[in-house]
């Protein structure tokens, strides 16, 4: 993700930090012919908080990568801690900066930096997005192997959480996912599956070296892009992402991840409804709201517990 985040021309300061290897990838990727500079960061010397200092998006991929037999939920109680740490660095440094989570399980971590935010005292809900971003490419990119459409314009709305059941793509709002819908079967069946499941293709191909973490950088640098857009003038750009959302808040699902039309300064702007969707993916999202809030929940449950 750095690598790409270096090419891309709004990016004027890319700042990395980890507890290894962050200064020597930000001096390899310094090296791109791109007008951005790239400064890396390790723990020590307070190497966190130097690294937050000016930031105006912060995007948080840290955590453990999921094992074969692991859901993303498994991987509550490693990535937690570490993510609500983060939280507490970017309160103190940069509250006011657009916050991007990508560590797993997203539908939990992100109420996680909420909690954390609002005990700062600095919580903003249009600040803080989760990204969820990835399912939306894979969706695109299965779908249009199916229709034999260009994956760019194949651009299916993915709507719910990022864990399994939780994901629901809303194939029926575009003219080559409703025939795939139209035709039913064992045809729309493993393509929701694999929509919904697709990173456990990569974790099991891997064997036990890793997650989705080539696809994540693209579409973590995607889901970026579009917020430094926004932030640079461009008008209506509108991405599915997870945020704090009143759509199914009478069911206690306060986050929810729908399409959203981004602010002029890169932030939840007006979150759209789903609208029309297939009776197949009604039963579908019907599924995914009790698992939504019980992740949400728990995310909350740890802030108030530690």
């Amino acid at each position: 993700m750095s690598l790409l985040l270096k090419q891309n021309r709004l990016v004027t300061r890319l700042s990395l930090f980890d507890i290894r290897g962050a200064p020597g990838v930000a001096a390899d990727v310094s090296h791109v012919n791109t007008p951005s500079t790239c400064v890396g960061f390790a723990p020590e010397n307070n190497g966190l908080e130097k690294a937050l200092e000016g930031a105006e998006l912060v995007i948080i991929p840290a955590g453990m990568p999921r094992k074969p037999g692991m859901t993303r939920d498994d991987l509550f109680n490693s990535n937690a801690s570490i993510v609500r740490d983060l939280a507490q660095a970017v309160a103190k440094v940069c509250p006011k900066a657009r916050i991007g989570v990508i560590a797993n399980p997203v539908n939990s971590t992100v109420p996680i930096v909420a909690e954390v935010f609002k005990k700062a005292g600095v919580y903003d809900p249009k600040r803080l997005f989760g990204v969820t971003t990835l399912d939306i490419v894979r969706a695109s990119e299965f779908v249009s192997k199916l229709a034999g459409s260009d994956p760019a314009n194949t651009n299916v709305p993915v709507v719910g959480g990022h864990s399994g059941p939780t994901i629901v793509p809303l194939l029926s709002q575009l003219p080559e996912g409703k025939k795939i819908v139209s035709e039913g079967g064992e045809k729309l069946a493993a393509l929701v599956k694999r929509i919904q499941f697709g990173g456990d293709e990569v974790v099991k191909a891997k064997d036990g070296a890793g997650s989705a973490t080539l696809s994540m950088a693209y579409a973590g640098a995607d889901w970026a892009d579009a917020i430094l857009r926004s932030m640079n003038g461009e008008k209506n750009v509108k991405i599915c992402t997870y945020v704090e959302s009143p759509l199914y808040a009478d069911k206690g699902v306060t986050y929810f991840s729908s399409p959203v039309t981004l602010s002029s300064e890169g932030t939840v702007g007006t979150i759209h409804p789903i609208g029309e969707i297939d009776p197949t993916e009604q039963t579908l999202l019907e599924a995914c709201l009790p698992d939504l809030q019980k992740n949400i929940a728990a995310g909350e449950k740890f802030i108030k517990g530690n």
